[in-house]
């Protein structure tokens, strides 16, 4: 085990509830004390009630001191991971460090007081940042239609698929009733066109990890000469194995020959972004996570942001608002300024703070430090397959783009799983990495350490995953089935709680 690794072994009792600074913590309804509660007022007589409501009884709340209270949840936020804490290896999430620059420029007044109902003339700044922002997307991706507004990753692309079921139907095309997918895309694909009224044909890839022509073709093909009932085809790019789409541009010409839109998955443009531009090999329209790609806060240190970037001729049916410079002034663009508009999608013009972070990322890298992050993230995913390739199957081998994916093929020979190994990495001090995702093959493990970890942190990672092989090939294998065993909460009997669970506290 490495140094950085080791953890601290609570012993804790009802005595001694912490050891060290690993809090235990009871619920908040344990430390109840009706007789001495936290607020302590007389019990108001003869004044009526002047809201027309009827009077609230008892609410349940447990009674406890102002401390209590803080405390409380205060010790149950030094449970929380996040990359603040440590190495976050989160295939197809991208947990990279978000600088504290961006933080810094979001707080100022002039961004951070500011109300999406001022009149445009008060807040041309806040426009132009956002105006700025789209046109280093619309380069970044070769696409010039920006539209800022959706709210995340998956409303970046019912927003994308949106924008081109408007584009059919604005042609008066309303036969194309099929997407095309991926078994291995994200889950929110097949949803998302489901939403919009589609049917998806999946796409087999679990033999190469990659789109071939001829199954591409099959699919395009299937229930048509033309294609001619194809709407689209939604395509993540690195696909969710970490690979590198080889025949995207030849099926992208297909897909347009016969009619449909190429709809790209942003999610992992942090393996392309400054290298290169997803407009050159075909794309029509794709959503960004600003997250993953430009370092706005991730999850519940949201909010997200999804924006989508579309080619010249999807722009006019994307939603609104945009931004747009009118005679040197900048004003938002709405359904009366371009009618072929979809619509809005979204109250306002976006998450306009992660905006203001994401351009302060990409002005702080430039053109050439956008490029060099992709370049590392990629260096550090190959890093991570090579060292354990001979430990664990790498069943696409090498090599790989911003992650690598490696399954417990060698380990579940002798009892150990995937989420054996997830459990031993919470052990042992690491959030793990995204396990049984994509679903093409069994136990997948998909590690994604971004440009952001140091050389130190990663070789961490890779010690104690190489342990984990090596104490699998000498036969110590139970102490898996046990794992974690040093944290707060030890592991669930998952069977048992399926069919027998507690969803009230008594």
């Amino acid at each position: 085990m490495s140094a950085d690794a080791k953890v601290i072994e609570m012993t804790a009792t009802e005595n001694n509830p912490a050891r060290g600074l690993i809090y235990e913590e009871n619920l908040l309804w344990e430390k109840d004390r009706s007789d001495t509660p936290g607020v302590d007022l007389p019990a108001s007589e003869g004044l009526a009630s002047r809201t027309g409501v009827k009077a609230r009884g008892d609410i349940g709340l447990p009674q406890v001191s102002e401390p209590q209270a803080l405390r409380h949840f205060v010790k149950m936020s030094t449970w929380n991971y996040s990359i603040d804490h440590g190495f976050f290896p989160l295939g197809s999430c991208t947990m990279k460090h978000n600088p504290r620059l961006n933080e810094k420029l979001a707080r100022l007044p002039g961004f951070a007081h500011i109300h999406p109902k001022q009149p445009a003339s008060t807040v041309q700044g806040a426009f132009k940042v956002m105006h700025e922002l789209q046109n280093w997307l619309g380069e970044l991706t070769a696409l010039p239609g920006i539209c800022l507004a959706p709210a995340a990753g998956a409303h970046g692309e019912l927003a994308g698929i949106m924008t081109i079921k408007r584009a059919h139907e604005q042609k008066g095309d309303t036969r194309r009733k099929i997407i095309l997918t991926p078994d291995s895309s994200h889950g929110t694909n097949p949803a998302t066109a489901v939403m919009c009224g589609y049917q998806v044909r999946s796409i087999p890839t679990k033999e190469e990890g990659r789109l071939s022509v001829e199954s591409f073709k099959e699919a395009l093909y299937a229930t048509s000469e033309d294609g001619s009932d194809i709407a689209g085809m939604m395509v993540t790019k690195p696909n969710t194995c970490g690979l590198f789409e080889t025949n995207i541009q030849e099926l992208a010409d297909l897909l347009h020959e016969a009619g449909g839109y190429f709809y790209c998955d942003g999610a992992n443009f942090n393996a392309l972004v400054g290298k290169v531009r997803p407009g050159d090999f075909g794309v029509d329209v794709m959503h960004i996570n600003l997250h993953k790609t430009f370092s706005t806060p991730h999850g519940g240190g949201g909010p997200g942001s999804g924006p989508i970037c579309c080619t010249e001729e999807l722009a006019q049916y994307m939603p609104v608002p945009t931004v747009i410079e009118d005679n040197g002034d900048f004003r938002l663009e709405w359904e009366e300024d371009r009618p072929t508009t979809l619509g809005r999608l979204k109250g306002f013009q976006g998450q306009f703070g992660m905006h203001v972070r994401a351009l302060a990322y990409m002005y702080s890298h430039g053109s050439d430090g956008l490029k060099q992050v992709s370049e590392d993230a990629v260096l550090s995913a190959n890093y991570v397959l090579s060292e354990l390739s001979d430990d664990y199957y790498a069943p696409y081998g090498g090599p790989c783009m911003h992650e690598a994916m490696i399954t417990d093929k060698n380990q579940k020979e002798a009892g150990v799983t995937t989420l054996d190994i997830a459990k031993g990495l919470c052990e042992n001090g690491y959030h793990p990495m995204t396990v049984y995702f994509p679903l093409v093959l069994p136990g997948t493990m998909l590690i994604e350490p971004t440009e952001t970890e140091s050389k130190d942190a990663i070789d961490g990672f890779i010690t104690v995953m190489k342990n984990f092989a090596k104490d699998v090939r000498d036969g110590d294998v139970e102490k898996f089935h046990n794992y974690p065993t040093s944290t707060p909460r030890r592991r669930l009997d998952e069977v048992k709680a399926a069919r027998n669970p507690v969803l009230r506290w008594k």
